[in-house]
């Protein structure tokens, strides 16, 4: 692995995954964010893991699981219609843009389409209904404090559309620097572990929001040199900023992951964006040591 023929070292050392990671980032542009947990032994790594950093896509994780609590509360059903109306349709990902506006969506199929193919109009229908003021307070129910909801998406760089959907924590000055949303890695991981642990709503669906991260098919950071390993995740990314959170389920333990590289020198969204390869390569260095016997 990579991290055995970087560092040849035979025991797990923080400060060994630390030199590894922090030479790796230096190789590429911009502020990387690290945190993560073996689900199954406690052991973590940290890199500006308490940082606030800009969500970008990752925000729809929380946006989901607002989908499952008010759901379990009655507030709304899964075959609830969310009008596809023309001021919510955006570009960017996803491919809800190129449906008929008026068309019928159900909730159920809005939120795999949010998380699946991240897509953006369908997570504007879903906080339409549900409001990122709900989507914050259940985060902070959970005990997850600095990850909050800031307003729906615009759409992509070419067709902004204007803000909309504020929460009362995106309206606050400080944080319109953080657009989408904002979150730190530990409290991803933090999040990614109680819905491991089947707490988040409840055991069922804590599971069902494991199943459809692990058909996210957006699969060039974390994922991308797992080959058959299952992973659940959720992606994140603006034109300076890369960002992925998830659980991969190596034979050695379960590692939940969280990282944001957010400065970097110039936009490219291809899949092979630098910051895409700094993402896997601090993966699988952490992933390495963090399941090292």
């Amino acid at each position: 692995m990579l991290l055995t023929t970087v560092l040849a070292i035979t025991a797990f050392s923080v400060q060994d995954l630390d030199t590894a990671v922090r030479a790796r980032a230096a190789k590429t542009p911009g502020t990387l964010s690290v945190y993560a947990k073996n689900l199954d032994t406690g052991a973590t790594y940290s890199l500006r893991g308490d940082a606030k950093v800009r969500t970008a896509s990752t925000i729809k994780l929380p946006i989901m699981v607002e989908c499952y609590k008010a759901v379990a509360d009655g507030r709304v059903k899964w075959d609830t219609v969310l009008p596809l109306k023309e001021e919510d349709i955006v570009s960017g990902s996803g491919v809800l843009f190129e449906f008929t506006p008026n068309a019928p969506i159900f909730l159920r199929d809005a939120m795999h389409l949010m998380i699946v193919v991240s897509d953006n109009t369908a997570t504007n229908l879903i906080l339409d209904k549900l409001t990122a003021n709900a989507v914050n307070k259940t985060m902070e129910s959970l005990g997850i404090m600095d990850t909050k909801s800031m307003r729906k998406v615009r759409g992509d760089g070419t067709k902004l559309k204007a803000p909309t959907g504020w929460s009362d924590a995106g309206l606050k000055e400080e944080n319109k620097q953080y657009g989408l949303g904002m979150s730190t890695p530990r409290d991803m991981v933090k999040l990614l572990e109680l819905l491991e642990q089947g707490k988040v709503v409840s055991p069922q669906a804590s599971k069902e929001m494991i199943e459809v991260l692990k058909r996210q098919q957006l699969r060039d950071g974390i994922a991308r040199r797992t080959g058959d390993m299952p992973v659940a995740s959720k992606t994140g990314a603006l034109d300076r900023l890369r960002s992925d959170v998830g659980i991969l389920y190596t034979p050695k333990g379960r590692v939940a992951i969280a990282i944001t590289i957010d400065g970097m020198d110039k936009t490219d969204y291809s899949p092979d964006n630098a910051g895409l390869y700094l993402i896997a390569d601090v993966a699988q260095l952490v992933v390495d040591a963090l399941t090292k016997q």
